[in-house]
């Protein structure tokens, strides 16, 4: 059964109360005068977001945003600590952001598998009366109730974590690209918008060499401004480090792919200068559509016209590919160099 991608969802957490302190005195045969033996009660527990590789959207927390965890016990006479609240740890996918909703502040990025965050903290159980004793106050009644939990709310906000993230039109061809490099199995299609969420798939170019590349759903002119589907998506290429931005050369001519590449880029400006400025290639993608000829000749005026190099590539004959992921893996090594 499928499940529905879900990228951003409000949460709503309360911790665990404290448990409050108890008042008790020893009352046993042969012990002349009790003294005071009530225990603290128990902490409540915490609410902790913990990442997991095998959750992919927020979709549970969309679905019931509040979520409540266990209140300790009260304590007990003989000095008996109450038991402590269990913690409820809600697993989230890799890579999301959890944002305070009052001031959308950043409170903490979880990007590692198995990070935890404590989202709202358990009250402090309350002390026992035996807690209260002294030499000059042998038998106090005194107890303090449990703190109250944590209340807090939050906007989670989910980015795919890849190494490389397609860019371009509808019926550009990134889903082809990425089932035929990956296993990832994208839904392909003839008409605009195949792809309606974000997809993943992992390159093996050999035993010790992978590359995580991340596929949205095509741009339109106008996306910035909510025509389409929208710029949304774009949000799941901010942690790419590469990114290949590929050009239908179907019934275009070179005005028409100049147009196409400015679009793109335009909307990626549009959405985030820090993504426009990160490392690009343009490909050209399609050219089982072209005679050797043709696809030679527009790439190389491609490469004057824009200045830089364009990789040529078929995304259903496979050529140019190997050649491609080659590259990309070139310069993902050169992102981690330090400058």
């Amino acid at each position: 059964m499928a499940i529905r991608f879900v990228d951003e969802a409000k949460l709503h957490v309360i911790a665990g109360k404290g448990g409050d302190g108890c008042v008790s005195f020893r009352r046993e045969k042969y012990v002349p005068r009790g003294g005071p033996d009530g225990g603290d009660g128990g902490r409540g527990g915490h609410v902790i977001l913990h990442t997991d590789p095998q959750v992919q959207t927020l979709l549970d927390f969309q679905m019931k945003p509040l979520h409540k965890a266990e209140s300790g016990c009260q304590g007990s006479g003989k000095n008996m600590s109450g038991r402590g609240g269990s913690d409820l740890i809600l697993r989230i996918p890799v890579g999301t952001s959890v944002f305070d909703s009052k001031n959308s502040s950043l409170i903490v990025d979880l990007i590692e598998e198995d990070q935890q965050f404590i989202a709202a903290r358990g009250g402090d159980g309350g002390r026992g009366n035996q807690g209260f004793a002294t030499s000059t106050h042998q038998a106090p009644r005194e107890f303090t109730p449990g703190g109250p939990g944590q209340e807090r709310y939050f906007d989670l906000e989910l980015k795919l974590i890849a190494d490389v993230g397609l860019l371009g039109l509808p019926n550009a061809g990134k889903s082809t690209f990425l089932s035929r490099v990956s296993s990832a199995h994208p839904k392909i299609a003839d008409y605009p918008f195949t792809t309606l969420e974000p997809h993943l798939g992992i390159v093996e170019l050999d035993r010790f060499r992978r590359i995580v590349v991340a596929d949205i759903p095509g741009l339109i002119e106008g996306a910035s401004k909510g025509v389409g589907l929208g710029i949304a998506f774009l949000r799941h290429l901010e942690r790419t480090r590469v990114m290949v931005h590929l050009l239908d050369p179907y019934d275009r001519d070179i005005d028409g792919l100049l147009h196409d590449h400015a679009v793109i880029r335009g909307e990626v400006q549009a959405h985030s200068e820090q993504l426009a400025a990160k490392c690009t290639i343009t490909v050209l993608n399609k050219s089982d559509l072209l005679s050797e000829d043709q696809a030679s000749r527009m790439r190389e005026r491609l490469e004057e016209r824009l200045g830089e190099e364009v990789a040529l590539i078929s995304g259903v004959t496979g050529q140019g590919l190997k050649e491609l992921l080659e590259r990309l893996w070139v310069l993902l090594k050169e992102q981690e160099q330090p400058s």
